[in-house]
This record gives C-alpha cells, sequence and structure tokens, in this order.
C-alpha cells in the first residue's frame, strides 16, 4: 500500500464502509483521489462560461476539454481499480467541452449564414 493503515484507535471508532472508502487504492490517501477532486474546478469553470457570449468561446479550448473528457473518461473504466471519481469528473468536463463546442460552431455557422445573405 502506498500509506501505512489508520492508526488502531482511529481505525476502531471508524465504521467498515468509511474505512473502506479511507483506504481504497483511489481513496484519500492517494493522489488518485485528489487529482481528479482538484479537476471539479474544470467543470465548475465551464459551468460558470455557459453564460458567456458565443461569439469568446474558444474553439480549441472548447476541442480540447471534449477530447480530454472523454480519453480520460474511457481511461478511468480500463485501470484497476476502476476509478468512479475520475470517471464522474471527466464526462462533466467532456460534456461542458462538448456543450460549449456545439454552441461555438452554431454562432460561427450563423455568423456565415448572415455574411452571406
Amino acid at each position: 500500500p502506498l500509506c501505512a493503515p489508520l492508526p488502531a484507535a482511529m481505525s476502531a471508532s471508524m465504521s467498515a464502509r468509511l474505512q473502506a472508502f479511507i483506504n481504497h487504492p483511489a481513496g484519500p490517501k492517494t493522489i488518485h483521489f485528489w487529482a481528479p477532486s482538484f479537476k471539479w474546478g474544470l467543470v465548475i469553470a465551464g459551468l460558470a462560461d455557459i453564460n458567456r457570449p458565443a461569439e469568446k468561446i474558444s474553439l480549441p479550448q472548447s476541442m480540447a476539454l471534449t477530447a480530454t473528457g472523454l480519453i480520460w473518461a474511457r481511461y478511468s473504466t480500463q485501470i484497476i481499480p476502476v476509478n468512479y471519481n475520475l470517471l464522474s469528473v471527466n464526462v462533466f468536463v467532456g460534456l461542458t467541452g462538448l456543450y460549449q463546442l456545439v454552441r461555438a460552431v452554431r454562432y460561427q455557422r450563423e455568423q456565415k449564414a448572415a455574411a452571406s445573405s
């Protein structure tokens, strides 16, 4: 294991379920828990951008977030143990990126149509 088990005094007072969570290979004693937890900041930023004007959305950034979310979501199902925290955050990163990507593409198509008429 990456970390030693909890001291006996602490272990006795915790439920078995909580102990299983804490000592899990992707639990809070590992980077496999904390990295996806902090990655939720990307989701929050994506949600904050929902009201951003479509002309200010970056296509490359939205494509990168969509691709990153989808690739890492798939990866998180292939590693052992499956990291559901990583899976969930990357699904949301991909979805927020995809939503912004669709908004930006629609805006650009509307601008081209308006310019040609």
